[in-house]
């Protein structure tokens, strides 16, 4: 199925699986296993310089109600069946009648900046406060993200337009092929608009099918939006997000223990080996490879678990996590230090299998040739998700200098009633409450390292520089 281009552009999130992966296959194991835990989520600008007017966002909050109106379609069904087979049937059956309801479940609100004037230009900072059960809430993320960035950039910076994307994307598409780099478009969450990122894949698909007629090494291995990936006809790709960890952390309140029930009932939920990148930084990487090295111990009802004869199945597996996992996501802090850490972890263990790290740090072409030389003189397969700089990536048409994307998160906030909270690689990326970051970080002997590239403010650059072709 292909795009009818002669369409308006669409506004807003026009269908269900315009999300990405992770969301579902979250979703699918939050059904089986905590469905009924009470949540909140926060919104964070790390970007708090840009502010969206009141018009801009009265146009976020029409577009917010619209959540309520989209279900999962037959055709879209058919598709995940087909294409998304470790999402098991019980879950496949519950999303046919699940609908958002975010007027019970979100609370925009606008804070003007000096006096409350009412007018509709007047500039302020937004607040979402989400809660409800966890299965009902957790795909608030990914939509209500790309919303706020498509205000920001209809409303606010509107110096721009969308000729070239196509194009741009189809060169970057090119170098990351020509340097052998296999790679995905991660870029929903902070795209300038649904058809700026269709037109980026779009792009990226042009350049990997000449990429084959020429005979380069590099792959477009897919994109973590499931609604492109329907409508290029592709499987989308991705796994799990921070999420998981920091809602079963704060479920369970043992962070010692966390990571590795995390790690435990994700398998417990698809089985080894499927959907099977891990995710390192959620409370640092070192508290996380403790629990990778310890043997699997199933839960009951484990997918495709060995059977030690007709009746039983082992409670224990003589693999480790690291064994069936093929391999980790670098999310924060310094790629090097984290490759290095990779090889000697996996050496200490004994684990001679190639194993491959995705990247998914604010990446650029650049960026993705260097982690892959690095990666590759370690003995890995490095593969890229490449998200912001793919979807976000303009120039102000007076100017000639970038239109700087926000940079925006959502970040589940408790739990069970207890406070949920991500320490990560990079002190910039820390999220929750503060007081119970100090504590599970002494807890867990966290200990903090500097990266001249942790700067959370100015991740895609900033306002004032020149644009690069």
């Amino acid at each position: 199925m292909d795009f009818d281009w002669s369409t308006p552009f669409p506004e807003g999130v026009i269908s269900f699986l315009d999300t990405d992966l992770y969301k579902l296959t979250m979703q699918c194991a939050v059904f089986k296993y905590y469905a009924d835990v009470p949540v909140t989520y926060a919104f964070t600008n790390r970007t708090p310089e840009k502010k969206l007017s009141r018009k801009a966002f009265s146009w976020l909050c029409d577009q917010i109600s619209k959540l309520g109106n989209i279900s999962l379609s037959t055709d879209e069904l058919r598709y995940l069946q087909t294409h998304c087979k470790y999402l098991t049937p019980p879950y496949l059956e519950f999303l046919q009648e699940f609908r958002l309801k975010p007027r019970e479940q979100l609370n925009p609100t606008f804070q003007p900046v000096g006096a409350d004037t009412g007018a509709d230009d007047e500039v302020g900072d937004i607040h979402i406060e989400i809660k409800g059960r966890w299965v009902d809430t957790i795909l608030y993320e990914i939509p209500l993200l790309a919303l706020t960035s498509e205000a920001y950039f209809k409303f606010m910076d509107t110096d721009w337009n969308y000729d070239g994307q196509e194009q741009k994307a189809y060169d970057k598409g090119v170098r990351l092929l020509e340097s052998g780099c296999i790679h995905s478009e991660f870029g929903t969450r902070r795209r300038r608009d649904y058809h700026t990122q269709a037109l980026v894949f779009r792009g990226l698909v042009k350049a990997s099918k000449d990429a084959e007629k020429r005979g380069l090494p590099g792959k477009l291995s897919g994109t973590s939006n499931v609604h492109l990936a329907m409508r290029f006809n592709l499987p989308p790709v991705g796994t799990v997000a921070h999420e998981w960890f920091m809602g079963i952390a704060a479920i369970t309140e043992d962070y010692p223990a966390a990571t590795e029930e995390a790690l435990r009932r994700w398998v417990g939920c698809f089985g080894e080996g499927v959907l099977g990148i891990a995710l390192t930084d959620t409370f640092g990487t070192p508290a996380f490879l403790k629990a990778f090295g310890k043997s699997i111990r199933y839960l009951p009802g484990t997918p495709n678990t060995p059977l030690l004869d007709e009746d039983s199945r082992p409670m224990t597996s003589s693999r480790m996590y690291a064994d069936v996992y093929a391999g980790v996501r670098q999310d924060s802090g310094d790629p090097e230090s984290f490759v290095k850490m990779m090889r000697e972890f996996y050496e200490s263990q004994g684990i001679q299998d190639k194993k491959t790290i995705v990247f998914s740090d604010s990446l650029n072409i650049d960026k993705c040739i260097e982690y892959k030389r690095i990666s590759e003189e370690q003995g890995f397969q490095p593969t890229f998700g490449v998200g912001t700089f793919l979807t976000n990536d303009f120039t102000q048409l007076s100017t000639g200098k970038k239109s700087v994307p926000l940079n925006i998160v959502i970040k589940l906030s408790s739990a069970a009633g207890n406070p949920a909270i991500k320490i990560s690689d990079n002190i910039g990326k820390n999220t929750g409450d503060s007081a119970k970051v100090a504590e599970v970080k002494q807890l867990l002997g966290y200990v903090e390292k500097e990266w001249a590239g942790g700067d959370e403010t100015s991740r895609w650059g900033k306002a004032d520089d020149v644009a690069k072709p």
